[in-house]
């Protein structure tokens, strides 16, 4: 029994040591630091990652590289924060048809579809993602299970189901309707409780206002931010009232512009700074609309096999056999319509002093998790004219302002997790260069370098 005791001893410390001794440190090294805060870039930057935490951050020539470091190259390259995809639907892949593809996939979505949007998001560079409308326990199953390392995906935070007026038939297990203050107030503890990260609403015009009131002043007391549809006039109106955190689209109507006292509204929030609550964050989610006359032009990204990644093969013929004639849709039948307003809602919006968030409603018809963040960033700086430095902070620094977690993720800094990208080139000046991302490491894990998947990396479910 003793040497029994005496080999496990021996065997427990040849694991501990044989962990130490291959624990990842990695000196990224040579490429210009885009560190989040929208500074000056560093160039010739070396960034030195131990345990998943960035350790020291400085330049060639004054930051030594220690022993045991693996030289990681980013030279001729920008290097940047992991990305935030601030409004994605990881139980969504693209299918044009709600109505088949819910009671379809309902049983398939733990094992297959939401893993298979997690690593495909994350093999595009987004290291973090919010997760705005599913299922309560689909989520934070999926969001524990890459917590755990059980699947590849990026640091996720889940709103769990819709809360609104009344739920769409068939759309029960992810929409909860709520019709009274004693509703709101158990719903949405229940979603605390449950671990949620913020909480969805939609519709909130549609309810008794001391409802609506009651849903966020429950989810602030249990510190969680309230997310906002904001398709409708009278849903920015009844959310600013009742102090929503964070509005989400452009709207669904074709009204040119967002009506006067809308736009008083928004800058009487947004004058009250961290009185109110810090900024009034917006995700705007225009790039499938804004490109939908070009894409009907030039379908073609529609055959990018990236995402097929984690789909089984049946799905994937599914999912194509909806999009065979993407003009016809009804789901874009209006889109043309309101295409033509969002320039000008973008400008009311930069107007009004709002934060963006960079956020595409990835998943929803036609868009696919590997293809939409960048997307929306290329609109957002080629189109909407904003600065591209503004636009990258919109996916790395604000949306961890937001969610809370500035302290450990958002920016390129000593003691961070070492969520960190890199691309060849000047993305400062060709923001598209992000379509393709050379470098992905994710809590000092690479998952992706000089353009080629790790796949030893990714858990088993997801290797092709």
């Amino acid at each position: 029994m003793i040497r029994s005791l005496f080999l496990s001893v021996l065997l427990f410390l040849g694991t501990v040591f044989s962990f130490s001794a291959s624990a990842e440190k990695y000196a990224l090294q040579g490429g210009r630091l885009i560190d989040g805060y929208g500074g000056p870039p560093l160039a010739n930057s070396v960034i030195l990652v131990e345990d998943g935490i960035i350790k020291a951050v400085g330049q060639v020539g004054q930051l030594e590289v220690p022993e045991g470091y693996e030289l990681v190259s980013t030279e001729g390259m920008d290097v940047l924060p992991g990305l935030w995809e601030s409004h994605a639907h990881l139980m969504l892949n693209g299918h044009a048809d709600y109505s088949h593809w819910q009671p379809t996939y309902r049983e398939r979505q733990v094992d297959e579809i939401m893993p298979a949007s997690a690593v495909q998001l994350l093999l595009a560079g987004v290291t973090s993602a919010r997760d705005l409308g599913a299922n309560l326990e689909d989520s934070i199953e999926i969001k524990q299970q890459i917590e755990q390392g059980d699947i590849a995906g990026p640091n996720l935070f889940v709103s769990g189901p819709f809360l609104q007026y009344e739920p769409y038939p068939g759309s029960e297990h992810y929409r909860w309707g709520v019709k009274t203050v004693r509703e709101a107030k158990q719903k949405v503890k229940q979603l605390a409780k449950a671990g949620v990260d913020m909480i969805k609403l939609v519709d909130q015009d549609q309810m008794d206002l001391e409802v609506a009131q009651a849903i966020v002043d429950t989810a602030h007391e249990n510190n969680l931010k309230v997310i906002g549809h904001s398709h409708r006039p009278d849903e920015i109106r009844v959310g600013l009232k009742i102090g929503v955190d964070n509005f989400e689209h452009t709207g669904l109507t074709t009204a040119p512009e967002y009506p006067e006292d809308v736009m008083k509204l928004l800058k009487e929030r947004t004058a009250t700074g961290r009185v109110a609550g810090g900024p009034l964050f917006w995700t705007p989610t225009v790039e499938g609309l804004y490109q939908y006359p070009k894409f009907i032009q030039n379908p073609e990204r529609l055959d990018n096999v990236c995402w097929h990644r984690g789909l089984k093969a049946d799905t994937i013929k599914d999912i194509k056999a909806s999009l065979t004639d993407p003009g016809k849709l009804d789901y874009m039948q209006l889109t043309p319509l309101r295409q033509p307003t969002l320039e000008k809602k973008i400008e009311q919006l930069i107007e009004a002093g709002v934060v963006f968030l960079v956020g595409t409603d990835s998943g929803i018809p036609t868009k696919f998790h590997c293809q939409s963040t960048w997307n929306e960033m290329a609109v957002m700086v080629n189109d909407m004219n904003m600065p591209a430095m503004n636009v990258i902070r919109s996916a790395t620094y604000w949306p961890a302002v937001i969610m809370g977690v500035q302290d450990r993720l958002g920016s390129i800094t000593p003691g961070k997790q070492a969520d960190i990208i890199a691309v060849e080139g000047d993305v400062l000046r060709y923001i598209n260069l992000l379509s393709r991302v050379d470098l992905v490491m994710k809590k000092g894990v690479i998952y992706r370098q000089d353009g080629q998947v790790m796949e030893d990396k990714l858990a088993p479910k997801q290797r092709q």
